[in-house]
């Protein structure tokens, strides 16, 4: 009779601590034990001996558009590219869905998708509106995430930005709750009136929306919800941080006491505002990829351990709505959840000596922490068997027909990655392996603890 249901016989174990070689034994979806030369048998041995074993990565920020938008992707495709980039679990966000996830009844819809498609395990994320202030305790009930609100127009209807005494109020009522709040941090007006006089002279180039979000609007607005977060005491996250300027007020504000943090995305790290140019609106986000001296200032603050973690902010949509001649009316979102991990190991890892314990953190343990989301992130005995196992040796080029997105395209397509996937462990199941998924959806939900926790320095 085996003792265990999976072992991994001589890989190198990413940790807290740094890497060390070790056997990694697996019950009933645990990590059941660590140890050098680890005795006993398993219904499964897998020699991982030349591959190093992180935590499954964690993507705090995806946008998967089920219920209502399932043709711009959905949660079986989106999960899957998630899979294959060593992803373990996710967390969705309440638009693009339609109706957005504001109130009871659109999570529970939500949430029936969600556990019938998803691969990988999952938390969401609940709006907030000007509408559905009185609406965000049964969210909290029914184990939202947090909070996520607009400070810029958004890129649908459905889902409205929230004015100054909504989001106010939103973060007094989520901080009684005892659940974050994220914000999308653009001054509205900067950003919608620079956007209007550049339509309105029909000048509609990529510089043209470049020039129409400028970095003084992400500053503006991650000073407001900075001041309104230490007066409410509300637990605040700033999401896709582009500049590291923004990143640096977050740093002031945590430093005197404010429960603040943010994160930036992969595109930030590896792409620049004349991507966007040479590649068109595939590259086209908001905030907008910025000048090379705000990456690599990006990359400082990583090194300074001032950002939390790093996430996709994948958000797809058909090829037609990437397609028009009026990049302002073009989809401004990324496809790069599968591409993650991978930009982590390549620029972060291979070009820039980036511990890989700090990869680990800022993919994977970082988000449970901040999070509260108990047994992710980490590979001690007791948490949640979720694993990626990465050949850091191999490289390989990304072409599209590698994309398993519904809409296979991204701006990492024809970029060379040093470092591959090559198996992905959910709670014990192999869901992706040698770049096949070999798993039925597993996705279950990941309900958090009410009682956020603060970053720690050095974290």
């Amino acid at each position: 009779m085996s003792a265990y249901d999976l072992i991994l016989r001589g890989g190198t174990l990413v940790t807290a601590d740094g890497p060390s070689e070790a056997d990694l034994a697996v019950a009933d979806g645990k990590i059941a034990d660590v140890s050098p030369r680890l005795g006993g048998a398993a219904r499964e041995e897998v020699d991982a001996s030349g591959l190093h074993v992180f935590p499954g990565a964690i993507d705090a920020h995806a946008h998967f558009n089920e219920p209502g938008r399932t043709g711009w992707e959905g949660f079986a495709p989106g999960t899957r590219a998630l899979a294959a980039g060593g992803m373990t679990a996710y967390v969705e966000m309440p638009l693009n869905a339609y109706p957005p996830t504001c109130d009871a009844e659109s999570f529970d819809e939500k949430l029936a998708l969600a556990k019938s498609y998803s691969l990988v395990d999952f938390a969401l994320w609940g709006g907030i509106q000007p509408d559905n202030l009185d609406r965000l305790e049964e969210l909290a009930e029914r184990g939202v995430a947090g909070f996520k609100a607009f400070m810029s127009t958004t890129g649908t209807l459905d889902f409205q930005a929230a004015d100054d005494l909504t989001l106010y109020e939103g973060i007094a009522r989520a901080a009684e709750l005892g659940l974050p709040v994220l914000v999308h941090a653009e001054n509205k007006t900067i950003t919608d009136s620079l956007a209007a006089r550049a339509v309105g002279t029909l000048r509609t180039t990529a510089r043209d929306y470049l020039n129409s979000r400028p970095v003084v609007a992400e500053l503006e607005a991650i000073g407001r919800a900075i001041l309104f977060a230490k007066e409410t005491g509300c637990s605040l996250h700033i999401v896709h941080v582009s500049t590291g300027r923004g990143v640096a007020l977050v740093a002031v504000a945590r430093s005197e006491g404010v429960d603040v943090t943010c994160e930036t995305c992969a595109h930030y790290l590896v792409l620049t505002e004349e991507d966007v140019e040479q590649l068109g609106a595939v590259a086209k986000c908001a905030p907008p990829l910025r000048p090379h001296q705000d990456l690599e200032e990006l990359w400082e603050r990583i090194f300074e351990h001032d950002i939390a973690f790093v996430t996709s902010d994948h958000s797809p949509c058909p090829p037609d709505m990437k397609a028009s001649g009026d990049f302002f009316r073009a989809w401004g979102g990324i496809s790069g959840c599968q591409s993650l991990l991978h930009v982590m190991l390549d620029e972060g890892h291979h070009t820039r000596s980036l511990p890989l314990e700090q990869v680990a953190a800022l993919t994977s343990r970082n988000v449970a922490d901040r999070f509260g989301f108990s047994g992710k992130g980490c590979l001690e005995v007791g948490a949640d068997a979720d694993l990626a196992l990465v050949d850091l040796n191999l490289n390989f080029v990304l072409r599209t027909e590698d994309l398993f997105y519904r809409h296979k395209i991204s701006p990492y397509v024809g970029l060379t990655f040093r470092g591959k996937v090559v198996r992905t462990v959910v709670r014990g199941t192999t869901v992706f392996r040698d770049g096949r998924i070999v798993s039925d959806p597993v996705g279950e939900l990941i309900r958090p603890g009410r009682q956020t926790a603060t970053m720690t320095s050095g974290q």
